[in-house]
Parts: structure tokens; C-alpha cells; sequence
């Protein structure tokens, strides 16, 4: 087992759970992908690999993953969850109201607030998330600079 693996397994252990082939097919499958999935994608992508992964399965291992910070959930201007493996470095998240297309990206300027917070209100600040919205640049283009939401 790699060192990644054992990393894995001591983090379940010391939760009090076990490590799956379940649990970790589905942490691969978020932590391979490029976007944000939804539980339905995770499940087809997860029953590609191992056709004995159930929806149910799915559902109930991102919610321990999530409980235990390995899978973050995030609402991304739509009804349902988007999920993706926890990364080491702070980022955010733009989404288009038009096309949905959603953008990562990270600004010192999140740091600085939660800086300027503790210092100010003597609060130790342990997360930060941030959702932006708006038209993005494809959709300006195609609207004219205006966006379906604002028409």
C-alpha cells in the first residue's frame, strides 16, 4: 500500500470507520476529476469501475467523506450538491447564471479578511468559502454584454 494509501486508511481508522473499496472508488472518482460532480455523476462514473456500487452506497459515503474533510459539498447556483476532493490550498468558486460553466480561483484578499477578523473580533477563523455569481465572459459576448438573467 502507498504512503497516500496509509495516510487513507489511518485517517478512517482514527475516525472510528472502516476504509471500503467502496469509500476509496468514490474518493478516487472526486479526486480524479477536473470539475465538480454531482452525487448522480460520482455513482455512473464509480459503476463504470465496479458495477456492484449502488446510488444508495454513493449517498452515504459523501456524507462520511464529507464528515470526516475529505470531500467538500458545495452549492453552485443549482438545486443539488456538487462535491470534490478537499485540496491542500485555499480556493473559491465563480459560476456562470447562464451557461453554469463554474471557475476556480484563489485571491490573497480572502486571507487578508479572515486576518483582519481574528484581529479585530479575536476570532479563530478555521474556513472560508466563497460563491460567486454572475455572467461570464462567453455569455457577455453571446448576450451582447447582457445576461439572460438581467434580460
Amino acid at each position: 500500500m502507498s504512503e497516500s494509501n496509509d495516510h487513507l486508511r489511518d485517517a478512517f481508522r482514527a475516525a472510528g470507520r472502516r476504509l471500503t473499496r467502496q469509500r476509496r472508488l468514490v474518493l478516487r472518482v472526486l479526486e480524479e476529476s477536473d470539475g465538480h460532480l454531482d452525487a448522480e455523476t460520482v455513482y455512473l462514473q464509480a459503476k463504470a469501475r465496479d458495477t456492484h456500487v449502488s446510488l444508495a452506497t454513493v449517498y452515504r459515503t459523501l456524507a462520511v467523506l464529507k464528515e470526516m474533510g475529505l470531500v467538500e459539498e458545495h452549492r453552485l447556483g443549482e438545486e443539488h450538491g456538487h462535491y470534490e476532493a478537499v485540496r491542500k490550498g485555499p480556493h473559491y468558486h465563480f459560476t456562470c447564471l447562464d451557461c453554469g460553466k463554474v471557475i476556480e480561483f484563489d485571491t490573497p484578499l480572502v486571507a487578508q479578511i479572515k486576518q483582519e477578523l481574528s484581529a479585530r473580533e479575536g476570532v479563530r477563523v478555521t474556513g472560508a468559502h466563497l460563491h460567486l455569481s454572475g455572467c461570464c465572459a462567453q455569455c457577455q459576448t453571446k448576450a451582447g454584454g447582457q445576461s439572460n438573467n438581467e434580460k
